[in-house]
């Protein structure tokens, strides 16, 4: 039987074999070691990273005192929020595992997927020795919830909206047992601090900045001169200040705007600065997703009979968020980094108890011990939102045609 493959594609088969044919051996020559200039490369790039992993796992098993991390350890984790109270802490983590595994078990994939990570985190919190007995009964609970909620979700009647409302519900629910709001006894925001109070700032800034981005970015694209100009004059102010800035703004505006008597303490006003902020970079995002829509779908959705509202919500929005998923998931992430700056104004978030804890006499010199933690758990919660992104978007075929 002759063989329908041209000459040149016999020959460039023939150069070019599988991978699966190469080996190892022929691997390493292909791509590494195939000219004298990448053979070079190869060893010198070998040799600079041998140092470097040399030089960093010595430092980690060896030189480095931990101790600076173990014995504070609740300090980064929930700042000076009372030790009596912590149980409200452990509540809230408990909603969040018991989400993360009706979710999994309902959505399976990426969600499944954090979950896992979640699962191994506690588990990790069970070996070390610093957890108290108290906290590792409590993380022992909370894998027992998730790996429930899991098992359980699957079976639950109209499960799906049932878990959509959880989370809808689950941050102000958090909020409340934090807080207490005179149910409870009340633990004031300004004595949050920590982790905990870097993921409440950043989770607000980035749920709520969100459905504010769209409006900004209709009201940019709108007709109408009033709401159009208001949205330019509002997106390019904020976009040309930094964020410093805007906190400093919210601390001494915001109080101009209340009734007299009425007050709101620093995170509300973070939380309102940082919003702000973010919803200003969220809306030049969905604009570029509106205008990456071809004309042809705006045509069609008109000769389907439908309005301009229903067309912007049911046919545009949709396509423009799905095109912008990188761009509003890397806004995220820088949100949730800057978070940081909010030590400029009085509150200790993370890397505000990081500045605290190494000027204390007893840790003096243990500087490169918690900085070294800090990028550690940033780098764990903005690789999992970028992960999540990067699924989110394998699953609606972003980028595929």
């Amino acid at each position: 039987m002759s063989s329908n493959l041209k000459p040149e594609q016999t020959a460039l088969q023939t150069l070019d074999p599988p991978k699966s044919t190469l080996g190892v051996y022929g691997w390493l020559r292909k791509n590494l070691f195939n000219s004298f200039f990448n053979t070079l490369l190869t060893i010198i790039s070998i040799l600079v990273i041998y140092y470097i992993l040399k030089g960093s796992i010595t430092w980690v098993f060896t030189t480095a005192q931990w101790a600076v991390i173990t014995e504070n350890y609740r300090l980064f984790m929930v700042g000076q929020y009372s030790s009596e109270q912590l149980w409200r802490v452990w509540t809230c983590l408990g909603l969040v595992s018991l989400l993360f595994g009706l979710s999994a078990g309902i959505w399976k994939g990426t969600i499944r997927n954090l979950s896992i990570v979640l699962i191994i985190l506690y588990l990790v919190h069970t070996l070390v020795p610093f957890v108290s007995s108290t906290g590792k009964m409590w993380i022992i609970i909370n894998i027992g919830i998730v790996i429930i909620g899991y098992l359980t979700g699957p079976k639950i009647p109209k499960n799906k909206a049932i878990t959509l409302v959880g989370w809808s519900l689950s941050f102000p629910l958090i909020i409340f047992l934090l807080n207490g709001f005179g149910v409870f006894p009340t633990v004031k925001t300004n004595i949050w601090g920590g982790l905990l109070l870097t993921l409440l700032i950043s989770i607000v800034a980035i749920l709520v900045s969100f459905p504010i981005g769209i409006l900004l970015a209709l009201g940019r694209t709108s007709k109408l001169p009033i709401i159009k100009y208001f949205c330019i004059l509002y997106i390019e102010i904020i976009r040309g200040i930094p964020l410093i800035t805007v906190f400093f703004m919210a601390q001494i505006m915001i109080p101009l705007f209340l009734p007299e008597g009425f007050e709101i303490n620093n995170v509300i006003r973070v939380m309102i600065g940082a919003t702000l902020f973010t919803a200003a970079y969220m809306a030049e995002n969905v604009r570029g997703g509106l205008q990456s829509i071809p004309q042809g779908q705006f045509e069609a959705a008109k000769a389907m009979g439908l309005n301009p509202v229903h067309s912007m919500a049911f046919i545009i929005m949709p396509q423009a968020l799905r095109a912008v998923i990188p761009a509003m998931v890397g806004q995220s992430i820088s949100m949730f980094k800057d978070t940081t700056l909010v030590a400029i104004v009085g509150l200790i978030d993370l890397l505000g108890i990081a500045q605290t804890v190494k000027s204390n006499p007893e840790f003096l010199g243990r500087h490169m011990e918690v900085y070294v933690f800090i990028a550690l758990v940033y780098w764990i919660i903005a690789y999992s939102m970028s992960y999540s992104s990067r699924r989110l978007e394998k699953s609606l075929g972003v980028g595929e045609r």
